[in-house]
Parts: structure tokens; C-alpha cells; sequence
């Protein structure tokens, strides 16, 4: 019991100041509704970092429960995602676009890995990257971290990516639209399949109007629910890592149980957070779940998403970004590029 007290007073201080936070950053957001609460969040916790707010002196009074926010609460908010989500809404999309979403997140991943590997990026550091701007932003680079093994630094590197050039996506992607010709479904749908976050698809596809805002929502929705397949694929692929790192320790001289990296830890094969997202998606698509029970819903995993998004946000630190050089910027740039240019001409092809 004692133990259990312990524990409580130790990560109580972070979550309480996330959860202020969240609640600022929620109330905000009703005041500005183009404004995400979770890059509102992301923004206030990179802004009291770096202004000294909190400072290393306040930081091990916040770390425990921040850490909690940062990794526990981040995945049941995933989890709760998969409630927002409707298979029949996505097929309600036709095979062509649904063709278009899948084409973007399978080459988009693969066209950022060869980008990072061509900078000389870490393998983690450019999964972190593909992932986020891929599918969901910061909330998948977050997911993506929790199958590989990637530095503190590292995250806080690619969130801060998605903040500043998915935001810059906002204005830039309605003006190249008008320019190429695009109507508004269209335009719609080249949102919702390259922007990296749902809050920048809702701002950029609002700015375009005439509609678009419905369909660019679904088609990124399609993108989100592709969250657990490329989870799951990239599991396997850093146990098989994983594996190739123990064998070569093995036999006679690494001994039996592949010496000093025998005990390395394999990701498992479906994270339980991404088998609750699956889940979830499937007890949403049944269409026996009350309205009231997805608002609640929706509002929890906004919550709870807003929390991971604060404590991430407070390791964002200009310092550091500084330290780790351009090289993920031209990654992120190239990545950005790469994304929109796949959807842009799969939705030329599809309508």
C-alpha cells in the first residue's frame, strides 16, 4: 500500500500540470476552431521549456508523470482512436481513392526510408519520420516509437517536424490547389491524403471550402486506419533485426544465448495498444455503439492525446534541434514533397 502511495505522489505533480494544460489547450481550442488542442499543446510545451518554465530544477518533480503521459496515456488515446473510425465509411470512398490512400502511406514510407538512408539518418530516426508523415503525424511517429527503439531525441526531433511543416502545409496547400485547377472535392481529397496531422487536414481543407472538408476528413481517416498494419509490418521487421543483431553473437564464442546481446528485448509482434485501435475500429463499424458513448469517447481520447502531446512537447528544446543538425529537416522537406506528390497524382488518376 505504502508502495502504491508512493508511486502516486510521484507521478501525480506532471500528470496534474498536463492535464491544466490539456484543459487549456481544449478550452482554447473552442475559441479558435481552426486550431488543433494538440499542437496547441505540443506549441505551450515547447514554449514553457524553452522559456524556462520548466526548467531542469522543476523538471524531476514532473518527469515520472509526464513520462507516464508521454508513453501510457499516448497509447489508450491511440487505442480510443479506432472508436472514431468506420470501416464502411472508408470503402464509402470507392476502390480508387481507397487505392490512392493505400499508394501514399505504402511509397511514402518507402520513399522516406531511401531519403533518410541516401542523408545517412538512423534507421529509427527516419521510421519516426516516415511514420508521422505518412499516416497521422505526431501521433504516429509516437506509435512508431513504441515498436522500435528509438533515442528521447530522436521523437522529439520528428514531433517537432510534423508542428512545423505540416502547419505550413495549411496555407500553401489550398493556394497550389487553385493554382493547379483542382476542384474542391479534389482538393479536398489531396489534403486529407498529404497533410500530416487530422487537426492541419481539418484547417487546410476549411480554407479550401466548397465541401471539401467531409471528404478530406474521411480519406484521412483512411490513412489512420493503415496505423496498425504498418505498425504490425514494422514489428516484424525489428524482430528480424532483433534477430540478425543476437545470431551473429551465438555458437561457440558468443555462447548459447548470444552473449552481451542475448537478453535484447523484441518488440512484440502486435503492440496492445495497436491490437486495441483494431478492436475498436471493428466495435465502431458495427454501428451498435451510442452516440453518446463516441463523444465521450472522442472527447477522452482528445484528452488524453493533448496530455501526451504536452509532455512530449516540453522536451522539445531549441538547444537540441540545433544539435541534430539540417539533415532531418531535408528529410522532413523531402518527405513532405514526396507525399503530396504521390497523392496528387494518384487523385488526378483516380477522378
Amino acid at each position: 500500500m505504502r508502495r502504491v502511495r508512493d508511486g502516486a505522489r510521484r507521478i501525480a505533480p506532471g500528470l496534474l500540470v498536463a492535464a491544466a494544460v490539456s484543459a487549456l489547450a481544449l478550452g482554447l481550442a473552442r475559441l479558435l476552431p481552426s486550431a488543433s488542442p494538440l499542437l496547441l499543446a505540443i506549441v505551450l510545451g515547447a514554449g514553457l521549456a524553452n522559456l524556462g518554465a520548466v526548467s531542469d530544477r522543476v523538471v524531476p518533480h514532473l518527469e515520472a508523470g509526464l513520462a507516464l503521459a508521454a508513453r501510457r496515456l499516448l497509447r489508450i488515446g491511440i487505442a480510443l482512436l479506432g472508436l472514431q473510425l468506420a470501416l464502411t465509411d472508408v470503402l464509402g470512398l470507392g476502390w480508387g481513392v481507397i487505392a490512392v490512400v493505400v499508394t501514399v502511406v505504402v511509397l511514402g514510407i518507402a520513399g522516406t526510408v531511401v531519403a533518410g538512408r541516401l542523408l545517412g539518418l538512423s534507421r529509427t530516426q527516419t521510421l519516426l519520420v516516415a511514420g508521422g508523415f505518412s499516416i497521422c503525424g505526431a501521433a504516429a511517429a509516437a506509435a512508431v516509437d513504441g515498436v522500435v527503439d528509438a533515442d528521447d531525441e530522436e521523437l522529439l526531433t520528428a514531433v517537432a517536424l510534423v508542428v512545423l511543416f505540416g502547419t505550413a502545409m495549411i496555407p500553401l496547400l489550398p493556394l497550389l490547389a487553385g493554382a493547379i485547377g483542382l476542384d474542391a472535392m479534389q482538393a479536398g481529397m489531396w489534403a486529407g491524403a498529404s497533410v500530416h496531422e487530422v487537426a492541419q487536414v481539418v484547417a487546410a481543407s476549411g480554407v479550401i471550402g466548397g465541401g471539401a472538408l467531409t471528404v478530406a476528413v474521411v480519406v484521412k481517416l483512411g490513412r489512420v486506419l493503415l496505423l496498425a498494419p504498418v505498425l504490425a509490418a514494422i514489428s516484424v521487421h525489428e524482430r528480424r533485426v532483433a534477430r540478425r543483431q543476437v545470431a551473429p553473437q551465438g555458437g561457440p564464442q558468443g555462447g548459447p544465448q548470444g552473449g552481451p546481446r542475448g537478453d535484447r528485448r523484441q518488440p512484440p509482434l502486435v503492440p496492445l495498444f495497436v491490437a486495441g485501435f483494431v478492436a475498436l475500429v471493428l466495435v465502431r463499424t458495427t454501428g451498435f455503439v451510442p452516440q453518446g458513448v463516441l463523444d465521450a469517447a472522442r472527447l477522452t481520447e482528445t484528452a488524453l492525446l493533448t496530455m501526451a502531446m504536452f509532455a512530449l512537447g516540453t522536451g522539445v528544446r531549441v538547444a537540441a534541434l540545433r544539435r541534430v543538425g539540417a539533415r532531418p529537416f531535408v528529410l522532413a522537406g523531402l518527405a513532405t514533397v514526396w507525399v503530396s506528390a504521390v497523392a496528387l497524382a494518384g487523385i488526378l488518376v483516380a477522378t
